[in-house]
This record gives structure tokens, sequence and C-alpha cells, in this order.
């Protein structure tokens, strides 16, 4: 559905983004030391399903995987994901459990 190459780290904003068409997805986020805290979410209703939102939000942590940092789920849907996907809970801070 998307080239995960179109990924951009906003580090501005603090989101990531995914244009796909005139329509953004983004992730917003904020980072402490070697945490990456995921905190909002926001997909234009056009692009909404569940395909998308699992493979938008896999591509932003595989990207967060490269940068070898720890991954703070606030936002629902990525806990939702990560709870769901055993192969990134290794990126949980130790002691966080979701």
């Amino acid at each position: 559905m998307f080239d995960a190459t179109n990924l951009i780290d906003n580090t501005f904003l603090r989101q990531y983004e995914l244009k796909i068409g005139a329509e953004l997805a983004t992730l917003e986020y904020s980072q402490q030391e070697r945490k990456i805290f995921l905190t909002k979410l926001n997909i234009p209703e056009v692009l909404m399903s569940d395909s998308f939102l699992e493979g938008f939000i896999k591509v932003v942590l595989e990207n967060i995987i490269e940068k070898e940092i720890s991954v703070v789920p606030t936002s629902p849907p990525v806990a939702k994901f990560i709870r769901r996907n055993r192969r990134y809970r290794k990126m949980l801070p130790v002691g966080i459990r979701i």
C-alpha cells in the first residue's frame, strides 16, 4: 500500500510522517535520552484501515530499531500493536510491560 522509504522523521515537529497522495499520516513523539515516547497517532479517515495502521506502525518501529533506542508506547494503537507482535517487545525499556 505504501513505500517505507517515504517515511519522514520530522524532528522539528517531533513526528513521523507518511504522505500518501494528498493525505498525511503522522505519529507524534517525545524523546528523552535513550527513550522515545510514541504519543499520538493521526491517520486521515480516507487511509484508516487495519492494514494501513499496522503497516505504518511497523515502518515507524523499524526506523526506531535502527536508532537503537527504547520505545514507550503511550498511544493505545501502538501499545496494542506491540502487545500483539512479540518481536517489538524487546524495544520496551526495562520495567515497562504492556
